[in-house]
């Protein structure tokens, strides 16, 4: 990233109103633009001062599914962000928080999300729309992805994951069950 301005680096800001301080390469809420309520997530790449004395930082913005060129689709988790190219400086004065996005492996193992808890597994360059990687595991019979939110079971012979309505499940039911056998593997048995 090109600084085509003269500063000073700065290690590390204190939110304005709070004791919590931020760090290059923390994640952080920032307030919108464009007066939706929403505020938007970006990593902090670059702290510095200016010759105005004026604290900004440089950011690197992540998108939500919706913002993307493909939209949200039925396998993005609702806390799912992804890494853009795009990058913006900002004031501090715009920071409202601090917050985490994880790797999905880590975000899956997280005992509670909380509401400043998100989740990356995807890069989006902007400008051509694509997704790094473009491929990624999928699941089940319908052939999806992972979604976090969604509670899926394993077979207890092949070890692949279904969801339970692909299955013939209720949600209520497979929660229940001790051990899942799902119908290539229970046919196989036959």
């Amino acid at each position: 990233m090109a600084i085509t301005t003269p500063m000073d680096i700065v290690s590390y800001i204190t939110i304005r109103g709070t004791n919590k301080v931020v760090r290059v390469g923390d994640c952080v809420l920032i307030r919108p633009s464009d007066g939706s309520d929403r505020a938007r997530v970006a990593r902090v790449e670059l702290i510095g001062r200016d010759d105005n004395n004026n604290v900004n930082v440089h950011v690197m913005w992540y998108y939500r599914p919706e913002e993307s060129f493909a939209g949200r689709r039925q396998f993005h988790g609702a806390r799912e962000l992804f890494l853009s190219d795009q990058y913006s400086v900002q004031s501090v004065d715009n920071i409202q928080g601090k917050c985490n996005v994880h790797s999905l492996k880590n975000y899956t193992e997280l005992r509670n999300v909380n509401a400043w808890d998100y989740f990356s597994r995807f890069c989006y360059n902007v400008s051509t729309g694509t997704y790094t990687p473009d491929q990624v595991a999928v699941f089940c019979k319908c052939e999806l992805p992972q979604n976090p939110d969604e509670f899926m079971l394993q077979c207890k012979q092949c070890e692949d994951w279904f969801h339970p309505l692909c299955a013939g499940l209720t949600i209520g039911y497979a929660k229940r069950l001790e051990n899942f056998v799902c119908s290539d593997c229970s046919s196989d048995e036959a």
